[in-house]
């Protein structure tokens, strides 16, 4: 029973008609076989290199001055600084012996001018303090230099004022204070 569908043709009939290739198709596909052959690109000779020529080259950089390769000195940090609150981070450029202090002042003055809220409840740097990431207990001492920190992204915070003799305290002696309440009223309470 004959079939309206076209049949294909099968592959040997594709193969016997060369296709034309344009210029720059050419230059991708290998010559066909039976294809009149195509002038061929001469070869590069390679240098080859003598011994006594690797000797000579050896001796001269022996004999040249040795030059130490130093890194080229860092001259400005970009560093990021989130303030609590804030959303997104403030961005300073500061040199390298900058101090924690010094990088406080600048984050301030640069939330400050940027016109971002929620306004800070200072402008001053002492009521401020550094750490490494929101989750860091621990402030950085403010006279440490940026380029021993090893980060360049801080969180800051507000210090928080205490009714003691002391005007400031560390975040990390109130986790403490804060830490200890909890268990001793799950202690009365397994105890009572």
């Amino acid at each position: 029973m004959p079939t309206t569908k076209p049949q294909r043709k099968s592959s040997s009939d594709q193969t016997s008609k060369p296709r034309r290739l344009s210029e720059k198709s050419k230059s991708f596909h290998a010559p066909r076989r039976g294809s009149p052959p195509q002038q061929q690109q001469p070869h590069l000779r390679r240098m080859k290199t003598e011994p006594s020529d690797l000797n000579s080259i050896a001796r001269f950089h022996m004999m040249s001055p040795i030059t130490t390769m130093t890194s080229p000195r860092l001259t400005k940090l970009l560093i990021n600084v989130r303030i609590q609150g804030s959303i997104g981070t403030v961005q300073v450029v500061l040199s390298p012996e900058s101090s924690v202090e010094e990088l406080i002042a600048a984050s301030i003055r640069q939330y400050v001018k940027e016109g971002r809220r929620p306004t800070l409840p200072s402008s001053m740097a002492a009521g401020f303090d550094l750490h490494y990431s929101q989750f860091s207990l621990e402030s950085l001492r403010r006279e440490e230099k940026l380029e021993r920190l090893g980060s360049r992204n801080f969180f800051m915070c507000c210090r928080r004022v205490v009714a003691t003799a002391e005007s400031t305290t560390c975040c990390s002696k109130e986790a403490e204070k804060e830490a200890e309440l909890p268990w001793l009223k799950f202690i009365n309470f397994l105890h009572g």
